[in-house]
């Protein structure tokens, strides 16, 4: 498995990768905030935060197609929880349809509201891509503890993209073990390989995780992150952090008086 599927172009000579992942983060921070206290009638105030998240993106250097296949990966997730909104919600109906013996109405609200939860969700996934693409995991994690974030939930995150990749390689000899017995039979048979692979996977993890445990404490760890690169909050920082978030926070402000 490619161990560089999340931060694959945190290498890229850019601006954006120049600056502090703290700064990063705030930034991204304050966008989704603005996104998500926009009414969804203002789809004018959404069309300019997608400017303003294409400017980001621009000036990273991300290739696009990358970061619209990513995001639409993750779309069937929010569009399998929000398809049934527009069926449940009650206001005026806009369509009513016979599904054999059911008759099921579509209402303008339930639409508004599934527009609402597509655009904020699309627009929210495309600036956590343009974060952690920009972005090295371990400056990431490094930073978000020193904006106070509790050191286990950071330890936590940072485990699990170290090993997540332990565990797919794992699971893919396992499968490929699997499949050399001639995998076949009834489809009860096949559910109950599967559950017991799924045990043993569990079992083979939990007894990784405390022998990595063990070690590390052996090697004098105490908890917190640590990473060759050293943070440097600068003054391109400062500036460029609190202009593009007063840009944010005014547009807002804007839209929720007018």
């Amino acid at each position: 498995m490619k161990h560089s599927f999340l931060d694959r172009y945190s290498n890229l000579d850019s601006f954006i990768h120049k600056l502090d992942p703290r700064t990063k983060f705030i930034i991204a921070l304050v966008f989704i905030l603005a996104v998500i206290s926009t009414p969804p009638i203002r789809w004018q105030v959404f069309a300019l935060y997608l400017f303003f998240m294409a400017a980001l993106l621009l000036l990273s250097k991300l290739p696009i197609f990358y970061v619209l296949k990513r995001s639409l990966v993750v779309m069937p997730f929010v569009l399998m929880i929000a398809i049934f909104i527009p069926f449940i919600k009650e206001g005026e109906v806009a369509g009513s349809y016979n599904i054999g013996l059911w008759q099921v109405s579509v209402t303008y609200t339930g639409l508004q509201v599934l527009w609402n939860v597509l655009i904020k969700a699309w627009l929210s996934i495309l600036s956590l891509i343009w974060l952690t693409s920009t972005t090295k995991l371990p400056n990431l994690l490094k930073g978000l503890e020193q904006l106070g974030m509790p050191r286990v939930m950071v330890m936590i995150l940072s485990f699990m993209y170290r090993y997540i990749f332990v565990v797919v390689d794992e699971v893919m000899r396992m499968r490929q073990a699997r499949d050399s017995r001639d995998f076949g039979g009834s489809r009860l048979c096949q559910l109950r390989t599967i559950g017991n692979m799924i045990g043993t996977l569990f079992i083979r993890s939990y007894e990784r995780g405390e022998r990595v445990y063990a070690a590390m404490l052996a090697r004098g760890f105490d908890g917190h992150s640590r990473t060759l690169d050293r943070l440097n909050f600068s003054q391109a920082d400062a500036y460029f952090g609190i202009s593009f978030s007063l840009v944010l926070i005014l547009t807002s402000v804007v839209n929720l008086l007018y």
